[in-house]
């Protein structure tokens, strides 16, 4: 149920998806006995629109969630292994062109590669499967990634693919019983910056403890008052970040999580 209605509610309140919405609702009261309403709910969707594509605000939503974890420090020795989140393929279209698409988040490739350089002891968990909301049978975005790990010089007796996980807390749950961590293991775990607060919550929770290893930044501290000069990006923003705050909500209100926002220990 909570997959189902991430998929459904939670996509529909997304700013993008929400005030387009509200924008066609007021197009069409225009035509009928509501049409005064129907121009202020028209002119607000567009006005709230543009002010997540030109305005910083994107920048301030974000900012928080990338600066909650500071980058790893690998003074303190190697790790045993590392589980890297997916989102950096997307599988339904790597399975069309065939070979592996990758996305805005190709970072957690990128890392993980330069990871397994360094560490070359180190485990390799790689947990993503399919978003989708039906279709069992859908292409799994693991089978993708791996491949392209041993493209870059990682040895595929490394890696090992968790490809049945659809969002982060299956992320957590599954990846955990794949890397059986014994105690006095140090564990990394590679996601975007802006995803690492949830992502560390709920690992926890699940009972694998994790270091955090950040990539995929999207916002520095400088800029942060500049508008956006393309509306474009300042919606990505705003839609990746306040998506973060609606599951670090909606995590921490089912008891996924123990904290609304995870931080360092």
């Amino acid at each position: 149920m909570f997959f189902f209605l991430s998929k459904t509610l939670g996509t529909m309140l997304l700013p993008v998806n929400l005030l387009m919405g509200i924008g066609v609702l007021g197009a069409i009261l225009l035509v009928t006995r509501r049409a005064v309403f129907g121009r202020r709910l028209l002119a607000a969707s567009i006005l709230l629109l543009a002010l997540c594509g030109f305005s910083p605000v994107g920048k301030w939503l974000i900012l928080p969630l990338e600066q909650r974890f500071p980058p790893w420090d690998a003074s303190r020795g190697p790790p045993d292994g590392i589980v890297v989140l997916g989102g950096g393929i997307d599988p339904d279209l790597s399975a069309d062109v065939g070979v592996a698409a990758f996305t805005r988040s190709a970072d957690r490739i990128v890392a993980t590669a330069e990871l397994a350089r360094r560490y070359p002891n180190a485990r390799i968990v790689y947990s993503g499967g399919s978003a989708n909301l039906v279709g069992d049978r859908s292409a799994k975005e693991a089978d993708f990634a791996l491949a392209a790990l041993e493209s870059l010089g990682v040895a595929a007796e490394r890696l090992t693919a968790e490809r049945n996980s659809r969002n982060t807390i299956e992320n957590a749950e599954f990846a955990r019983v794949i890397a059986q961590p014994k105690p006095g293991e140090r564990w990394l775990l590679v996601t975007s910056a802006f995803h690492m607060p949830r992502s560390i919550g709920l690992f926890r929770k699940t009972g694998f403890p994790v270091e955090a290893y950040p990539v995929d930044w999207r916002v520095s501290k400088k800029g942060m008052f500049w508008l956006s000069p393309l509306a474009i990006e300042g919606l990505e923003r705003s839609q990746v970040a306040i998506r973060e705050w609606i599951g670090l909500t909606a995590y921490w209100l089912t008891g996924k999580t123990d904290t609304f926002f995870p931080g360092p220990d």
